[in-house]
């Protein structure tokens, strides 16, 4: 809204300073300092509800240190989080952009599951929450959404280098002419032909169900990180630390994905109109940076399901729309080991069971940061290394660009 705003006064009485609006990187870092202004006052008042209505979530005792001293914490931080990404995205970008209305429709609607499940569990105390196959249901709708608008939309295109290269008959210099196509082509990392069409994924397949087979992987992607970032919410500051570096990154290849110039050099998918979505990005990383101001050992406040499922679900979605999906694993590799340990546990403690009468683990305690509580190390040491790690795959995934 801001943006319109001061454009209309930039262009009617030119006022020192209102031009600034149409910069990508002012935007970018005035959503930025307010998503995370906005979600440290919210999550104070928050905090302040919850504790004067003695609301909690009741929380599962798994006989790990220091689990006593959350039994009071109050959850449902994730609705400071969603109301931060919301109002700065409202106020900074522009609403205009089908990425931006995609975008805050996914925020909302996973927002909606999420906190459909934390009310269920808060003000009806029902540990079980909301029932896993709704969740699921949920998120295989917002997939189908999302896939439908990317694939239909006309506004949805990348952008080609049209060939040949017309000369300039004035300058002898060559003209680089581009054209916009509908595409379901992704980049594949570490090769050099690095496009890979979901069209020609299935051989034999018909031109006229690409749609069909390219929707499907988008709902699987989105249901599959929503889950695990949803599992690597067990300890404090884990999941919002982790997912600020994500989101960070993100923003990172939005913009080259949106710049002529670096994305012709890294031979990567050039997609106009997408730079908007690093003032998306910004507002995602403020907030989860605004919400450790509360939720960093020891937690004032959790983000719950509202958080933990709506930031899975955008930052899916965020990958979908620049194209660079299949960095995933690497990118949100803690979510991935999180996932798969709990996976490991399960059918090797079932594969044992049927084979031995006994069931037997790989990991002391599933997910994997709680069998490194039970190895003795604090919670604030493994969240922080965690970081590390993150931080180190985040590097990894942007050196992908050039490794080939």
């Amino acid at each position: 809204m801001l943006y319109y705003l001061f454009q209309h006064i930039h262009e009617k009485w030119h006022w020192p300073g209102t031009g600034v609006f149409k910069y990508i990187s002012f935007r970018a870092s005035a959503s930025a300092v307010l998503s995370l202004l906005t979600t440290v006052v919210l999550g104070k008042k928050l905090i302040r509800f919850f504790h004067e209505r003695q609301l909690k979530e009741e929380i599962r005792m798994l006989g790990l240190t220091g689990q006593q001293e959350k039994e009071n914490t109050p959850t449902m931080g994730g609705v400071a989080m969603i109301t931060a990404i919301v109002v700065s995205t409202l106020l900074f970008a522009r609403l205009t952009n089908t990425y931006i209305v995609l975008l805050l429709t996914a925020t909302l609607w996973m927002g909606a599951i999420g906190f459909a499940d934390d009310y269920i569990k808060v003000f009806k105390h029902n540990k079980k929450g909301l029932a896993g196959k709704f969740k699921v249901f949920g998120q295989v709708c917002l997939g189908l959404i999302v896939g439908l608008v990317l694939y239909f939309h006309e506004d949805v295109v990348v952008r080609e280098l049209e060939v040949p290269v017309t000369v300039s008959e004035q300058s002898g210099a060559p003209t680089v002419v581009f054209k916009d196509v509908k595409s379901t082509k992704t980049n594949v990392p570490f090769f050099k032909n690095n496009e890979l069409d979901y069209g020609r994924l299935i051989p034999g397949l018909g031109a006229r169900y690409t749609w069909l087979v390219y929707v499907l992987v988008v709902t699987f992607v989105i249901t599959a990180v929503s889950n695990a970032t949803n599992l690597t919410d067990g300890l404090d500051g884990l999941t919002a630390g982790t997912s600020a570096i994500v989101g960070a990154t993100l923003a990172i290849l939005a913009y080259l994905s949106s710049n002529v110039i670096f994305s012709q050099y890294l031979k990567i998918i050039y997609i106009p109109d997408l730079g908007e979505l690093v003032i998306f990005c910004t507002a995602f990383v403020g907030t989860c940076v605004g919400f450790l101001w509360y939720n960093a050992y020891p937690a004032q406040i959790f983000m719950g399901d509202t958080g933990s499922l709506t930031i899975g679900g955008l930052i899916a979605v965020l990958a979908i729309m620049i194209r660079k999906e299949l960095l995933i694993p690497l990118l949100c590799g803690i979510f991935l080991i999180e996932n798969l340990s709990v996976i490991i546990q399960v059918l090797y403690f079932k594969y044992t069971q049927r084979k031995y009468g006994m069931g037997k683990r790989v990991f002391k305690m599933a997910p994997i940061h709680h069998h490194y509580q039970k190895m003795g190390l604090h919670e604030s040491k493994i969240v922080t290394r965690f970081w590390i790690v993150g931080i180190l795959l985040a590097i990894f995934t942007l050196t992908t660009l050039k490794l080939r």
